[in-house]
């Protein structure tokens, strides 16, 4: 199934000049979707985790079928003030501004060995300040998984030396 052609173009999204890669019409076939999930549960056994962490809100309609699909724990990071228990926080610069995000503080232990799941990888921003929160908790990133990649904003330069795996590149 070519699951490219369930993503469309949002241009001028959230910003001028910025084309946002909507998800909701992959979202809105069931068929679509379920293979995405296939897909990207076929790339997550590949790897050595057991924990999986994503960010809202996208992060989680795509994590949570496969931490169920998988028998692995979910870990939600999210904006500032959603999280109800003591967190710790890191502040990034994305594409089109700066963000925070938030993980509960006892989300990630010592030793543990995290995929990051999201669905769409664009500067690699979002995925390095989460990689350094989990990091700093003592946990280990082994991977990174999104749906698709915006490989002309060349994420993986920003990601060097992680493993990151994606099922389509624009």
């Amino acid at each position: 199934m070519d699951l490219e052609a369930f993503v469309r173009d949002i241009p001028d999204f959230p910003k001028e000049g910025v084309i946002f890669k909507d998800v909701t019409p992959l979202l809105k076939d069931p068929l679509a979707f379920r293979e995405s999930i296939l897909q990207m549960s076929e790339r997550a056994r590949k790897i050595d985790f057991n924990i999986m962490v994503a960010p809202e809100a996208r992060g989680f309609i795509f994590a949570a079928p496969l931490a169920y699909e998988m028998g692995k724990a979910l870990v939600p990071v999210r904006k500032p003030g959603k999280l109800p228990y003591k967190t710790k926080e890191i502040e990034y610069e994305l594409e089109y501004g700066k963000a925070t995000l938030q993980m509960h503080v006892d989300a990630i232990s010592n030793g543990d060995k995290v995929l990051i799941v999201d669905d769409i990888l664009a500067t690699g921003g979002t995925m390095e300040a989460i990689a350094r929160i989990i990091e700093d908790s003592g946990g280990e990133v082994v991977g990174i998984l999104c749906l698709a990649e915006l490989g002309f904003l060349e994420p993986r330069k920003r990601l060097s030396g992680r493993r990151v795996e994606t099922l389509i590149t624009y």
